[in-house]
């Protein structure tokens, strides 16, 4: 059996996509994944990634945000 557990849910302003991150522990062990969930109406994009890649993505999301905050 597969474990979920809810990290966040956030809703984007200007397309009302949902996204939710939950972080995957499998019955069998081995490392968690991130799971993110991408909801656009009825259509779902679920993805899993390892922390190295969560890591990577993060800051990446945050150099950019970085950037476009006022000066």
């Amino acid at each position: 059996m597969t474990r979920l557990t809810p990290l966040t849910k956030l809703r984007v302003p200007l397309g009302g996509q949902e996204i939710e991150l939950q972080q995957v522990d499998y019955e069998a062990g081995g490392m968690s994944l991130l799971r993110t969930r991408i909801r656009e109406r009825s259509r779902f994009t679920i993805f899993d990634i390892d922390p190295a890649t969560a890591r990577a993505w993060g800051e990446a999301l945050v150099a950019w945000a970085q950037t476009q905050e006022p000066s």
